[in-house]
């Protein structure tokens, strides 16, 4: 699985090369509440044929009948939806939201393949257009380059700006791989057991061979690094975690119940991590959607590693933990019951309705 923007740009050469007419259209800039950031492509077949979204509503079908009746752009030009209310309204951008939009000709798609060359390899890549006669020009990017437009020049960084390095390649780990890789996230997959080694799908994750906590020393883990520990066994992730709970990793986490993920915890303090640090780790991984299979809980490993990335408060897990703290303290000084959950395996969270109270039959 690849990119939103890969995949549009893929499309956009493919109709290059059968001699199509192409447009593409840009996100540039947003007012109040736009269904996709700046950023967003957009790719239109001479036929009306698309890729892409810049709105996901009615500016599409604008697009769209613009080009079917013959008014494509010449050169590089500035659209802008939303203006006043009514057309904000007209155009189904909610709350008054305001898009403007860079449209302009695919004349020459070479630089999409030699973009496609770059980021094949996990390189960033900055495109940027000169408005005036639509010029295009790539270099390297940065992991912090941001959208820039100011009338001449649009530049936009393609390529995975964001690092998943998963400690351990079994299914769970190619099925959160594949859902990262969309995301525009490099994945990494680490796991010193080569019989694993045939499951990695190379055009989604790449193998790094050795032991994980060597790898995690070794891939120079910054801000924009995520790692997640899949194995289930403790010599192999315990390890990596301790140097990824050191690093400027921006989320750590690992497989296991509660109950394990408590043990882990106070292993790693053992290994001289302080409390900070070990609290650091997410565990058990995940947002709790009730995930059963590989593939659910792997939507819950991802959601939760871009909620920590877009800045939002992990509320259901608090939650989550203000119940265990009442429950426990609920059973203080009952010796004649425990608490038990259902499960200790790490598919599912332990809910409300899966502990139960366990009492000694007479």
């Amino acid at each position: 699985m690849e990119s939103a923007d890969i995949s549009v740009l893929k499309h956009a050469l493919d109709w290059r090369t059968a001699a199509h007419a192409v447009t593409l259209v840009t996100v540039v800039r947003t007012w109040g509440s736009a269904p996709r950031p700046p950023g967003a492509l957009l790719a239109i077949r001479g036929d009306g044929v698309v890729a892409g979204s810049v709105s996901g509503g009615c500016v599409e079908d604008d697009l769209i009948d613009r080009i079917r009746r013959g008014e494509r752009a010449m050169a590089p030009r500035l659209i802008r939806y939303g203006v006043s209310r009514e057309e904000a309204a007209r155009f189904g951008l909610p709350c008054g939201g305001t898009l403007e939009l860079v449209e302009e000709p695919l004349t020459d798609a070479r630089w999409i393949a030699r973009l496609f060359d770059c980021t094949a390899r996990g390189e960033l890549v900055r495109r940027e257009l000169r408005m005036v006669d639509g010029a295009v020009s790539l270099r390297a990017g940065e992991r912090n380059d941001a959208l820039h437009f100011d009338g001449n020049t649009l530049a936009v960084t393609f390529g995975p700006r964001w690092r998943l390095l998963l400690i351990g390649a079994g299914q769970l780990s190619m099925c959160v791989a594949g859902i990262a890789r969309a995301l525009d996230f490099e994945v990494l997959v680490c796991d010193p057991r080569e019989e694993f080694r045939a499951l990695l799908d190379a055009s989604v994750a790449r193998w790094l061979p050795g032991m994980p906590d060597d790898v995690v020393l070794d891939i120079g883990v910054d801000a924009h690094t995520a790692i997640v520990a899949l194995t289930h066994d403790p010599k192999l992730d315990d390890m990596a975690l301790m140097e990824a709970l050191r690093s400027d990793a921006f989320y750590v986490g690992a497989l296991g119940s509660r109950r394990n993920s408590q043990k882990r915890r106070e292993r790693l303090q053992e290994f001289d991590l302080s409390a900070r640090q070990t609290a650091r780790l997410h565990g058990p991984v995940g947002l709790h959607i009730g995930g059963q299979t590989p593939a659910e809980i792997a939507v819950s490993i991802v959601a939760e590693i871009v909620a920590v990335k877009n800045g939002i408060p992990l509320l259901q897990k608090k939650r989550e933990e203000q119940h265990d703290a009442t429950a426990e303290s609920s059973l203080d000084g009952d010796t004649s019951c425990s608490s038990a959950t259902s499960s200790d395996t790490s598919a599912t969270r332990s809910s409300p309705s899966s502990q139960a109270r366990v009492c000694p039959i007479a």
